[in-house]
């Protein structure tokens, strides 16, 4: 009796072992996995901060909070006018300081013919052979009921024309609006006959275009372009289009980008009406994790930065 009751406590006392040891591996083995993951997005914001190009907050001021080149903001009085005067020049555009995606933004009252601009030197992609790079803003607007009739572009980088060598983002002129990605790489590349445009097929044009954008007056939505390949014409080049984190889709195909450094301009705003907030740029694609790292930052990209 008294050995059987001995060996019931002994095997009592192993499952209890067993059990303690098994608990005790698991908790270790999840306390190294969340340290492991937790060193992972500790690493991801640094490289992001590393590969930062260009940066405005528009939180007080309409230059830029970092850049690799000119900070300042200029204004033209045109699209087509070249020259240019440094700071705001525009009665359509204004700092509104407490209603940005993070802090203050940039609001556009009205369609108006002033262009608003960063100079591109060091602060785009110097698209090199086999360069890239990214690009994001964060937009609010309704853009059937707030956009003056006709295209806007909110975004348009480009040392020439839209047409080009110009990086873009548009909505185009009819209601519903659709939102597009534009890709147009020199215009003798991608269109060596001249064929007017009119005459261009719809899939041979280079667009990403979302039907059913989903910005609102009520929330922010996040714009991104990553590009890469870029001139690498034996190899294609690939230029997604994320809103909200999500892909919205990808042109592929060869590009040339042929940029004057010290012509390029990044353009804002143009014929647009509503607001922007939080303009970055990077010189490499990002993977879609670290959009999605960009899109969930609690302070926008100057969190980066500390």
């Amino acid at each position: 009796m008294f050995s059987d009751r001995a060996n019931a406590a002994r095997r009592f006392l192993t499952q209890r072992y067993r059990s303690f040891l098994a608990m005790a591996c698991w908790v270790m083995a999840a306390t190294i996995a969340s340290t492991v993951t937790g060193l992972a997005w500790a690493d991801e914001p640094t490289e992001l901060a590393k590969s930062l190009l260009f940066h405005a907050s528009f939180d007080g001021s309409t230059d830029a909070d970092f850049a690799r080149g000119d900070r300042r903001l200029y204004t033209r009085a045109t699209l087509d006018e070249k020259n240019e005067q440094i700071g705001m020049h525009s009665d359509a555009v204004a700092l509104s300081p407490s209603t940005g995606r993070y802090g203050g933004a940039l609001r556009f009252n009205k369609k108006s013919d002033p262009v608003i601009l960063y100079h591109g030197e060091d602060n785009v992609p110097s698209l090199d052979h086999d360069s890239g790079g990214t690009i994001s803003l964060w937009m609010k607007l309704d853009p059937d009921a707030d956009l003056a009739p006709g295209y806007v572009d909110p975004l348009q980088i480009t040392d020439k024309a839209w047409n080009d060598a110009c990086l873009f983002v548009d909505f185009t002129d009819k209601v519903p609006r659709k939102f597009r990605l534009g890709v147009f790489s020199d215009y003798k590349f991608w269109n060596p006959n001249d064929r007017p445009w009119d005459d261009i097929p719809d899939a041979e044009r280079p667009f990403v275009a979302v039907d059913k954008p989903p910005f609102s007056r009520e929330r922010w939505t996040h714009v991104a372009i990553t590009f890469e390949n870029f001139n690498r014409v034996e190899q294609a080049a690939d230029t997604t289009l994320y809103l909200d984190a999500k892909s919205q889709g990808t042109l592929r195909g060869p590009q040339r980008f042929t940029w004057d450094p010290k012509q390029v301009v990044i353009m804002l705003g143009i014929y647009y009406t509503g607001q922007l907030d939080d303009f970055a740029i990077f010189n490499r694609p990002l993977s879609t994790d670290e959009i999605g790292t960009l899109y969930e930052l609690k302070s926008g990209v100057a969190q980066l930065r500390k």
